[in-house]
């Protein structure tokens, strides 16, 4: 370095010339060490320069649900980034219509991409444009067609939107040329069934998507052939999409929330209802009449930042059993049926001896509310277990720890180990998930016998290498059953369901303190009682093309959900299994079947979900599954991994000349998350351990806005991360004070010598 070059001859002080005066001598010394120190502080506040933003101006004006969106010079008060959420419950069947306001405050011809979140079973088949007065219709293109239309549009000047599926229950959309002053409405509509579950319905709408865990690419050392050039490097990317699933998020400290949601719910049950009810937002309720409630959010809008969840009961107190539908279309006869087994005490059962192998995520995504619920759920779940049961409790963040070597007794000492153990559990770091499942579902057999294999992970779901850990499942699954429980106001949803059918267990959701001992409660119903197994259904008069393909084991409460074309609506379905040692069987005519509405896109919509768990599983090789997904969302007109809904506005409206300004709009941190645990302390520079690189150094990029008189400036985090050379510059500072130190002594020796 060109400072060191500088210090360098003053340290040469072995043969002083003895000619030169002392004063001068002692004058040269002290100017070193003050360059030493000079150079010292510049570099501090390189330092603070590279790893604080720059002060951004707090948005004290800005109103609850106010959206800023980057602009060149900062950000811009974009007023509202509006959602409307329309449901209308038909029996078994959910019609959504979302309703996205994009206004675009500022004096710039605009793109504007929003990431957001949809049930992962939801079947997207509409896109809506609103300009004006004019309504553009989408359509259904391959998904790299779809994006050529777009930019083509984008680059004509031509207002465009399209949508894009990104993971099964995240979408992106983007609309191009959105002018000065201008508001476009953009309006996607889905289908999705009603989950049923221990005689409730109910409805998720996801609001938020968390900050993910991306983990760095692995860099690998590659032995090339000779006449390649000898050694090279690969890399292999577990989340080569993270760019598009890591949305900048405000920091809820010094930002309104954003994105306010507005959500209504027609509930046209089919039967008479009993209690209905919102677990996380205040809600009124009306009852036209005894089968039928509308329900809207009692406040207003509420910012997006966590899960709607409505549930409801028949008024009777048993819930209806079976239930068996139809749809005609064109000449193909669709039919959903839904049939709760009936429940077997576990007194006329013989107890089974359990393994239970809990696993806990503590990682930052996890802090706030999430890691107390977690921990107050793993509680209780040890003291429900029994004394001939075994288990072991397993924690991760970006670390791992096994509590025992192997499973252990149930008796009350290991328990109140475990208890300890999961008491002093903090929430910090990042989730590698993988390594983790990995030790669940490492079976050594040591107790293999009668026991029956469980693992219960606790999580929240935030990670963007969703494929390795299916993929993990599927390999290890061995006889062990694996059950989720969704942690927070934002899990992970598909990777949950995901996760459990590949693992032959259930998803749970916690989303609160209070829901904990119902919802945990519920699980160990499952857990200690015998499952539905070896499920076979036939029709008897029709041919059918049924999905799930492998009919998954069933659990206590928990309905057989089958979807099936059919060639002719004749006949009856039969569908036998065992519960326990007993054998079980029902038989459904299908001229008993009522009318219902969507089910040919619930069909195809699970027949992709098929189509991708063969090719995870092996089933398939990746090129039939892939093929036979584009002819599905292609057939069904549905958004899918390999097809979009792009709509495009005729007449062009961005003037030639006029540049275009990309704008990312942020989301909110979703509800009881810590943003310093996710992020990094606000006083310091960003360093989440939520995503490292292949040295293990965090790196955060920020978003960074120039101060505005009047604009306010949010602060968003964006992932993937970059860095600065500061550290280097702040070392170099600090060996240049130390020695100039040392030349100054060395001097103060040689004067004093005679």
């Amino acid at each position: 370095m060109t400072t060191c070059g500088e210090i360098q001859p003053a340290g040469r002080l072995d043969r002083p010339n003895s000619a030169e005066p002392l004063g001068l001598r002692i004058t040269r010394s002290l100017a070193a060490i003050l360059v030493g120190i000079a150079a010292f502080f510049i570099n501090i506040g390189a330092v603070r320069a590279a790893g604080e933003p720059a002060p951004l101006a707090k948005p004290g004006d800005a109103r609850t649900g106010s959206l800023l969106i980057r602009t060149e010079d900062g950000y811009a008060d974009a007023n509202r980034l509006g959602i409307d959420v329309d449901l209308t419950v038909s029996g078994p069947t959910i019609r959504a219509r979302v309703t996205q306001i994009f206004r675009n405050p500022t004096s710039n011809w605009v793109e504007a991409v929003y990431v957001y979140p949809l049930p992962e079973g939801g079947a997207v088949d509409t896109l809506k444009m609103v300009v004006g007065d004019r309504i553009v219709v989408g359509e259904i293109k391959e998904r790299q067609q779809a994006r050529v239309i777009y930019e083509q549009a984008k680059q004509n000047g031509q207002k465009a939107a399209l949508t894009e599926q990104e993971r099964p229950n995240i979408f992106t959309n983007s609309v191009a040329n959105i002018g000065p002053g201008e508001t476009v409405l953009v309006q996607i509509e889905y289908q999705e069934p009603v989950h049923q579950s221990d005689g409730q319905f109910s409805l998720r709408v996801p609001m938020v998507v968390g900050p993910r865990y991306n983990p760095a690419p692995v860099v690998q050392s590659v032995d090339l052939r000779r006449d390649q050039g000898g050694w090279g490097v690969t890399t292999n990317d577990p989340v080569p999409d993270r760019d598009r699933i890591s949305p900048p998020v405000l920091d809820p400290a010094q930002n309104a929330p954003v994105n306010p949601t507005q959500i209504t719910v027609r509930l046209q049950a089919g039967f008479p209802l009993g209690e209905v009810k919102s677990h996380f937002h205040a809600v009124k309720v009306e009852s036209p009449d005894a089968s039928t409630r509308v329900i809207k959010l009692a406040d207003g809008p509420v910012p997006a930042d966590r899960d709607f969840e409505l549930t409801w009961k028949p008024a009777a107190e048993t819930a209806p059993s079976v239930g068996l539908f139809r749809e005609k279309v064109g000449n193909t006869d669709y039919v959903l049926a839904l049939v709760t087994p009936p429940a077997v005490e576990q007194a006329e059962q013989k107890p089974l001896p359990r393994e239970v192998i809990f696993v806990i995520d503590n990682s930052g995504s996890m802090s706030g509310t999430s890691i107390v619920q977690a921990k107050a759920s793993l509680i209780y779940a040890l003291g429900r277990l029994q004394p001939t049961d075994r288990f072991n409790v397993i924690r991760f963040d970006h670390t791992m720890d096994v509590l025992f070597p192997d499973a252990v007794s149930a008796d009350n000492e290991h328990v109140d180990q475990a208890r300890r153990f999961v008491d002093a559990l903090q929430a910090q770091g990042g989730t590698e998930m993988v390594p983790a499942m990995r030790a669940a579902l490492n079976d050594r057999g040591l107790a293999e016998g009668n026991y029956v294999r469980q693992v219960v992970f606790l999580t929240d779901g935030a990670i963007g290498n969703e494929q390795q850990l299916f993929d993990t499942i599927d390999t290890m699954r061995g006889r062990s059953r694996v059950f989720m429980v969704g942690i927070g106001s934002a899990p992970n949803s598909y990777l949950m369901n995901r996760a459990a059918e590949l693992g032959r267990g259930t998803f749970t959701h916690i989303g609160s303190v209070e829901q904990v001992e119902e919802r945990m409660r519920g699980l160990f119903a499952k857990l200690e009682n015998p499952a539905v197994t070896n499920i076979a259904v036939k029709f008897s008069a029709a041919w059918s093309d049924m999905t799930p393909a492998a009919i998954p084991d069933i659990y206590r409460g928990e309905p057989l959900v089958l979807a099936a074309r059919l060639d002719k609506l004749a006949g009856s379905v039969e569908i036998k299994g065992r519960i326990g040692d007993r054998p079980w069987s029902v038989t459904l005519p299908l001229e008993n079947a009522a009318e219902g509405k969507g089910l040919s896109k619930l069909w195809a919509r699970r027949k992709i979900a098929d189509a991708e768990i063969a090719r995870t599983m092996r089933q398939s090789a990746p090129e039939e599954a892939d093929k036979a997904i584009l002819a599905l969302g292609l057939e069904h007109q549905l958004v899918t991994r390999l097809t979009s809904l792009v709509a495009v506005d005729k007449t062009p409206s961005r003037p030639s000349g006029e540049t275009l300004k990309l704008t990312e709009l942020p989301l909110n941190l979703p509800a009881g998350w810590d943003f310093e645990k996710v992020f990094g302390e606000r006083s310091a520079p960003f360093k989440p351990l939520e995503q490292r690189t292949e040295t293990g150094e965090a790196r955060v990029q920020l978003a960074l806005a120039k101060r505005s008189p009047v604009a306010a400036a949010p602060r968003a985090v964006n992932l993937p991360k970059t860095a600065t050379d500061a550290e280097l510059k702040m070392i170099a500072g600090a060996v240049l004070l130390v020695l100039s130190l040392i030349l100054l002594a060395f001097t103060r020796r040689r004067v004093a010598m005679p």
